[in-house]
């Protein structure tokens, strides 16, 4: 029987769907995790760079590599479960533990990745986080912790996934310099929801902290946005007075939509992706299926007033970059109309001048057309007279009444044979 031809990416595609399950997990343990960036050119960067900075924390701790090209890895290391993830701008480290240490978020959790290969990572550091996850003790146990661990006034709190949880973070950066964060699991929530749940969570702090830097792009754009849009505005008045030319208008113009094009350019990548990314933090949020715990502000909530802002901010500025490069255009089109107007108008003078030049070009043609005929005509006269002057003396008639009459025959000959040859050259 003759078999089915594949497409020759088919088993790929579809084992990539597959490729990066969630941890299964069970409280308590604790997931420590960092993220790296390269800059500039994160996404363009050398990807083999990642894989071995990736090696050689497995050659510490004596683990097997992964395969050649690989964009992510799980695996023991110690007593720790890694996963490494490689995207499209950053990496991503996560190394479980099971148990809680005594202090909760204790700094030396994250001894698993060694100090001097953080420092020799392949780029700088993105977001860090430390997660705690431990058996739900009573929701007020739990505001006594909430209220030791985390700042209030910054603090999100919700029941997650129909009471399987409680989770808790306020987006802070402790004093060791990681993010912290806290979820309490109810006694009958499964390990592959806890290990759900603590994927999401870290996807959001990562996705978040990447989008704001559109918004830190933004904000650096706003300067340069606004001196270009007075400039702009300063041009389009100078459109309307006559004394200043469209010409030397138009070479500023074109200045001015140079550099909107190349600071378009630069940016429409950072705000393209910061707009993938603030969807993905708000479709994390909406799968935690948020409800109110103890009247504190949910995640949701949070990120409306305090991440949204920000997120409008990107596309504000997006949209007045995009703006004033449409402004540009139009502008362009009306100087270019203007020029064209204006050398129009010269042209006609220009012709205009040539019309008159012809026609006294063609008056002084005619001027010299009559002086050659009566140069010419006198030498003719002077000519005919040597040869009739014989003819003359033997009739007896004086040479002067002899040129007499033959002047104005000569004459009307010369004028004939000039104008016959203009004729003809014509």
């Amino acid at each position: 029987m003759p078999q089915i031809q594949d497409h020759p990416l088919r088993y790929q595609l579809a084992n990539e769907l597959h490729a990066r399950p969630f941890p299964t997990l069970s409280a308590p343990c604790t997931a420590i995790f960092i993220a790296f960036k390269q800059v500039p050119g994160a996404a363009t960067r050398d990807r083999s760079l990642d894989l071995a900075h990736l090696t050689a924390l497995l050659d510490r701790y004596g683990v097997a590599h992964p395969p050649p090209g690989a964009t992510h890895y799980s695996g023991r290391i110690g007593r720790h479960v890694l996963k490494w993830e490689q995207h499209t701008e950053f990496v991503t480290y996560t190394a479980f533990i099971d148990g809680i240490s005594e202090r909760a978020f204790d700094p030396t959790d994250f001894a698993v990745f060694p100090d001097d290969w953080l420092a020799d990572a392949p780029g700088i550091r993105v977001t860090s986080v430390l997660l705690r996850v431990a058996p739900h003790p009573g929701d007020a146990e739990v505001i006594t912790a909430l209220n030791n661990w985390f700042v209030p006034e910054s603090l999100a709190v919700a029941d997650a996934l129909d009471g399987a949880a409680t989770i808790a973070g306020d987006f802070r950066i402790d004093p060791a310099g990681h993010q912290r964060f806290a979820i309490f699991v109810a006694p009958d929530t499964g390990q592959r929801r806890i290990g759900r749940m603590v994927q999401r969570m870290l996807e959001i702090e990562t996705y978040k902290s990447m989008s704001m830097l559109g918004f830190s792009r933004a904000r650096t754009l706003s300067g340069p946005i606004g001196g270009l849009d007075d400039h702009l505005s300063a041009l389009m008045g100078e459109m309307t007075d006559k004394e200043n030319k469209a010409e030397d208008t138009l070479q500023h113009l074109l200045v001015i939509s140079a550099e909107l094009e190349a600071m378009a350019a630069q940016a429409s990548f950072r705000f393209g992706a910061t707009r993938a990314y603030e969807a993905i933090v708000g479709q994390r949020i909406e799968a935690l299926r948020e409800a109110r715990f103890g009247g504190r502000p949910t995640f949701a909530e949070f990120m409306q007033r305090r991440y949204e802002p920000a997120m409008r901010t990107v596309k504000a500025t997006e949209a007045r970059l995009q703006v004033l490069a449409d402004r540009a255009i139009r502008a362009g089109n009306l100087l270019r109309t203007l020029v064209d107007v204006e050398r129009s108008a010269q042209n006609q003078a220009v012709l205009a001048s040539m019309d008159k030049r012809a026609d006294l070009q063609l008056r002084l043609q005619h001027t010299v057309e009559g002086l050659s005929v009566v140069a010419i005509s006198y030498y003719a006269v002077s000519l005919v007279g040597y040869l009739v002057y014989p003819v003359s003396v033997g009739l007896g008639i004086s040479k002067g009444l002899m040129i007499a009459a033959i002047t104005l025959p000569v004459l009307g000959a010369v004028w004939w044979a000039v104008r016959r040859i203009r004729n003809k050259l014509n």
